[in-house]
């Protein structure tokens, strides 16, 4: 088992990802700073198009531009900086050293070519490796994802696997390259419960094994406080509140963490809220934004806490309230301080 360290894998400072609309320029991402260390997991937790996979997306320079426009201080691995590398510089980067394991494995894998052949091109463009040697490693991966009678496996083609064998299929194509970053986006969105926990269970016993450093992308909490160390909540292209996994489940402090929270509910809870709505929930989902909310806190039209100031202060900014625990919110801010 590798321990994560503190020096930076992953360094993302000041990153702004927009896009070109014929309705004018769309900011989709708009990040302060993000720190990914070696061997540790990291979450981004987030409702759909919080921004979660723009970010990843990003790192991999894998949206084209235009439409789309990134800048950034920094968007570095290992000190390198990603904005500045050529194409040619990224395809040589990407598999070798940063991997992704995509949301959707049937528009990941080609489905008019068989696992092994496509997993035999990805080893042959990465390692020069062809024939029995790089059989052997396309193997050695389909076993350690824990996939049955590889062999066999390598033989078929996507539609005749289940959504979790193909999932396995692509944790073995991001792992085979010996790429010590993973991005994990959603790996198990489209998957029942059962298979959801094979993944999971087989995605940190590799990273433990192989010290890989994971940047986990969730819009489910409890999937990522089983999987990471730290954890940062993403809201509209921006972090509203982050620290370690422990601090933020147990001690939520943003409104927004609360209802992610609140979106995975215990068998009591269920039963409570189908016999009796809960009327504050009510009174956060039909209250309007008003005027000034487009500079106000995103989350301000759906927050029964608001205050005055979160509509006419702009956004939030993160704010220390623990050792590692920031939160970008009015109200927790004037509750440290009156305490």
């Amino acid at each position: 088992m590798v321990t994560a360290s503190r020096t930076p894998h992953l360094r993302i400072d000041n990153l702004s990802v927009g896009f070109k609309t014929y309705e004018g320029h769309k900011q989709a991402l708009e990040l302060a700073n993000l720190e990914v260390c070696h061997g540790e997991a990291v979450g981004l937790v987030g409702e759909s198009g919080s921004g979660k996979s723009v970010l990843a997306l990003a790192v991999m320079r894998l949206l084209r531009c235009p439409p789309a426009e990134i800048a950034a201080e920094h968007l570095a691995l290992d000190g390198r900086d990603l904005l500045s590398m050529s194409r040619r510089q990224m395809r040589r980067l990407r598999g070798r050293e940063i991997s992704m394991i995509f949301q959707d494995p049937m528009s990941s894998l080609n489905p008019v070519f068989t696992v092994g052949s496509q997993m035999l091109n990805v080893i042959r463009h990465i390692h020069g490796e062809k024939g029995k040697q790089a059989k052997t490693r396309a193997l050695e991966f389909v076993r350690l994802v824990g996939l049955p009678d590889p062999e066999n496996m390598l033989d078929k083609y996507p539609h005749q696997l289940s959504g979790g064998q193909r999932q396995r299929v692509i944790i073995a194509l991001a792992l085979c390259c010996d790429a010590k970053f993973i991005i994990a986006d959603e790996p198990t969105r489209n998957l029942d419960v059962t298979v959801q926990a094979g993944i999971l269970k087989t995605i940190d016993r590799l990273r433990h094994e192989l010290g890989v450093s994971l940047l986990f992308i969730a819009n489910n909490l409890g999937l990522v406080s089983a999987m990471c160390d730290r954890v940062a909540i993403l809201l509209d292209g921006r972090i509203v509140e982050r620290g370690t996994v422990h601090e933020v489940v147990a001690a939520a402090r943003h409104p927004y963490t609360h209802m992610l929270l609140r979106a995975i509910p215990s068998a009591e809870e269920r039963e409570e809220a189908s016999a009796a709505p809960s009327p504050k929930a009510a009174v956060a989902a039909v209250v309007p934004a008003g005027e000034g909310a487009e500079i106000a806190c995103p989350y301000y039209s759906r927050c029964s806490d608001r205050l005055e100031q979160c509509r006419l202060n702009g956004r939030p900014q993160l704010v220390n309230v623990g050792d590692s625990h920031e939160v970008a919110c009015y109200r927790t801010v004037r509750e440290e301080v009156c305490v």
